[in-house]
């Protein structure tokens, strides 16, 4: 399985958006700050993820979301 998820930081004011085949590991990679892109505004809790049997439809949803339709989307509905 596939996922797509959405992280906030604590302070409440950052968002990341990313994709995996390892959901727990992945969440931990970031609060470790094994990520770059999220290094910076640690800790991270999971704010939400969606769980694909299809990888394809995983990225493109995932390429979605970081679009402004896609935040628009994300903030309204996830």
């Amino acid at each position: 399985m596939t996922y797509v998820y959405i992280l906030q930081s604590l302070d409440g004011e950052h968002y990341y958006t990313g994709g995996t085949d390892e959901l727990r590991g992945r969440l931990a990679d970031h609060n470790a700050g094994k990520v770059r892109h999220t290094r910076k505004h640690m800790p991270w809790r999971m704010e939400a993820y969606v769980g694909f049997t299809d990888s394809k439809q995983a990225w493109a949803f995932e390429t979605y979301l970081k679009t402004a339709s896609g935040r628009a989307f994300a903030r309204k509905r996830l």
